[in-house]
């Protein structure tokens, strides 16, 4: 239930950046919505913890979300780019979502997510 992944670059001791791009098959697309599918932001919240497990830290469990915004959809075909940095001393992991169009990278989704271990 991953997209494909088409590049990842760790860019600092906690921080990676992942280009992504969406495959209109993907079990999350079926169903949300008919007429133009999208990625759920639950589905954008399931990959920042897989990633994280993967990539960051293994152990960490979801405690809470400190907050989340969703600025604009995420659709099939897009390439995106996930970007997670780890906080240790706050537990604390930020990520952003940014469509990649063409040289742009344009907002699509941001927040923080508290993990415990």
């Amino acid at each position: 239930m991953t997209p494909h992944e088409i590049a990842r670059t760790r860019l600092a001791p906690h921080c990676w950046e992942l280009h992504l791009r969406l495959d209109p098959a993907l079990f999350w697309f079926k169903g949300h919505f008919a007429v133009q599918p999208l990625l759920p932001g639950v589905a954008q919240l399931d990959w920042v913890m897989h990633y994280a497990r993967e990539l960051l830290v293994p152990e960490a469990r979801f405690h809470k979300i400190i907050n989340v915004k969703f600025q604009a959809p995420l659709l099939p075909e897009n390439e995106v780019c996930l970007t997670l940095d780890w906080q240790p001393e706050r537990h604390t992991l930020s990520f952003s979502y940014q469509r990649l169009c063409g040289e742009q990278r344009l907002p699509a989704s941001s927040g923080k997510i508290r993990l415990c271990q």
